[in-house]
């Protein structure tokens, strides 16, 4: 095949990845906001190990009919990586408790910096001057759009640096197992959803319960709830894989810049769920800097030099079959 028809397909394929990740995230957010606010379903922690129970389930059904082959993660590897994610998942849960709403999104913020340290200490990653300017353009332009009042309180601080890194570290690993291990994206969800599910399964009533002082077990299950946390898991098991798919096929510094675009369209979705008052010229003003980032950053970082490894390779195991 011709390179530049490869250029093409990869193109095509990694668009396709992007939207799949866009959709499946910014459905369950309304799908989540609906079944919380609407519902009274308010056990977050709870919510997401039952996503990863159906995420389970279907790569379970995926194995059984063929899809998914055979493979290996040692299991010091799949603990590691289970720590990382389920004190991402609790972190943000309490930092968004404990801290007000725009010191919450600066820490979201401060992920792409941390993901990017990532990179350059482990990876031995080197970034260009526009990778790095347009970077900063996208972390000004989301910054404008959400923070608004910002205070911050010792616990609501400890409580965002781990969900920072632990976040960071997951997104991290994401990449560098499917990398080491030549796993694919239903490979490695294969291994890491079960633990998650059990461990989140097994962790999350309690926590819900210090968060929220109400039980998991005493909600009132009516049918309309009960609708959305279907769906909700449903959406969820596209949202993780599409995760898993973008961070495989791009980094977690990528994932980052580029999905904040998730923001941007939740943002003009709920002008037309909730009226004008929610869009003003300083949210639009941020919108269009953000997308400005975005643009910048993607023709940056694909050109020579702009984002490139430098002299260090990672040894990999092939998957086991």
């Amino acid at each position: 095949m011709a390179p530049a028809r490869k250029a093409e397909d990869k193109a095509a394929v990694d668009a396709a990845a992007w939207m799949f990740n866009v959709v499946t995230s910014v459905g369950i957010i309304i799908v989540n906001k609906a079944l919380m606010a609407t519902h009274g379903f308010s056990f977050a922690t709870t919510l997401t190990g039952m996503h990863f129970a159906t995420t389970t389930l279907m790569t379970i059904i995926l194995k059984m009919l063929g899809f998914v082959q055979p493979s290996h993660l040692p299991l010091p590897e799949l603990l590691k990586f289970v720590v990382f994610a389920n004190f991402s998942i609790v972190g943000m849960n309490i930092s968004l408790m404990w801290n007000s709403v725009g010191f919450y999104q600066i820490a979201k913020l401060s992920m792409i910096p941390v993901s990017c340290l990532l990179e350059v200490i482990l990876d031995k990653i080197r970034y260009s001057r526009d990778t790095k300017l347009s970077i900063g353009v996208v972390l000004l332009g989301v910054g404008v759009c959400t923070v608004t009042d910002v205070s911050v309180n010792a616990r609501g601080f400890i409580a965002a640096f781990i969900a920072v890194w632990s976040t960071s570290m997951q997104q991290y690993y994401v990449h560098y197992l499917q990398r080491k291990y030549s796993l694919s994206s239903f490979n490695l969800l294969a291994h890491t959803a079960p633990a998650q599910a059990a461990s989140l399964l097994l962790l999350g009533p309690f926590l819900d319960f210090w968060l929220t002082n109400a039980r998991v077990d005493k909600y009132d299950y009516k049918t309309a709830s009960s609708i959305f946390i279907f769906l909700s898991c449903t959406i969820a098991v596209g949202t993780n894989l599409s995760q898993f798919i973008c961070i495989g096929r791009f980094t977690a510094v990528s994932f980052q810049v580029l999905g904040h675009m998730k923001t941007i369209l939740v943002l003009i979705m709920g002008f037309f769920f909730f009226g004008k008052e929610n869009l003003n010229l300083q949210v639009v003003f941020g919108m269009f800097i953000a997308i400005v980032g975005m643009i910048w950053y993607g023709n940056a970082s694909s050109k020579p030099g702009g984002k490139e490894r430098r002299g260090h390779s990672l040894p990999t195991n092939k998957t086991e079959t």
